[in-house]
């Protein structure tokens, strides 16, 4: 497995020396956006806080907030997290090695992206990287009870939605603009009448089938993309 992947990082720590972190006592917050998708990158957010304090009011799973909220959110995450990473898994190599083992991928780089200011990660779910290079802990809900992880959530959420933001200007005939790549009506009408681009994750039913030319009823469809979701 390589590790050819596109990243976004930050000069970090933000605000603090790194002399003057206590990285012992440091954590990552992790999670991820677009394991579900049938196109676009999965993408992967690690957030370090001070320890003992989240200087931020209003953290939340992403899934609760309004775009304008997380925009917001965005924006003072990056500007007040000791440290943070995120890092983009793209479709080749979703293809490739299968969405869970691109999300543990882009999990352990996520870390490795902030592994000079915390010594552990809290990872949102119930499944670790088998190579995380640090001890961590999976919970299950984290999204929604550590504010790190909500951060992370955000940060992924916000930096993926703007991803397809821009491939919709190169495939307009898709509507990742509104959709994000998720499995909506539209997207699976546009997907049967016009067939995949090179941003569908052909290693996802619905995308192989109309790649192949030998299902373009919508209802098959939808029920494909519902068997991915179950097993996502």
């Amino acid at each position: 497995m390589t590790d050819a992947i596109d990243t976004i990082l930050a000069d970090a720590p933000v605000n603090v020396p790194v002399a003057d972190v206590d990285r012992a006592r440091c954590f990552a917050g992790i999670d991820e956006a677009g394991r579900g998708p049938l196109a676009g990158p999965v993408v992967v957010a690690a957030v370090v806080f001070e320890p003992g304090r989240t200087p931020i009011n209003g953290l939340a799973d992403s899934k609760q907030l309004c775009p304008e909220r997380r925009e917001v959110l965005y924006d003072r995450i990056v500007e007040r997290a000791l440290a943070w990473r995120v890092v983009f898994v793209e479709v080749d190599d979703i293809d490739r090695i299968n969405i869970f083992h691109a999300t543990m991928l882009g999990m352990r780089l996520a870390m490795e992206g902030v592994l000079h200011v915390a010594a552990a990660a809290r990872i949102d779910g119930n499944a670790l990287p088998r190579d995380l290079p640090c001890p961590g802990e999976a919970i299950i809900g984290g999204d929604a009870s550590d504010r790190s992880i909500m951060a992370a959530s955000i940060l992924a959420k916000v930096s993926r939605d703007r991803h397809m933001r821009l491939l919709h200007q190169q495939w307009p005939l898709y509507g990742f603009d509104e959709h994000k790549g998720y499995s909506t009506p539209a997207h699976l009408a546009a997907l049967a009448l016009h067939g995949p681009c090179p941003q569908h994750r052909r290693s996802f039913a619905p995308v192989r089938a109309a790649s192949q030319r030998t299902l373009f009823d919508l209802t098959a469809l939808v029920a494909a993309a519902d068997t991915d979701l179950a097993n996502a």
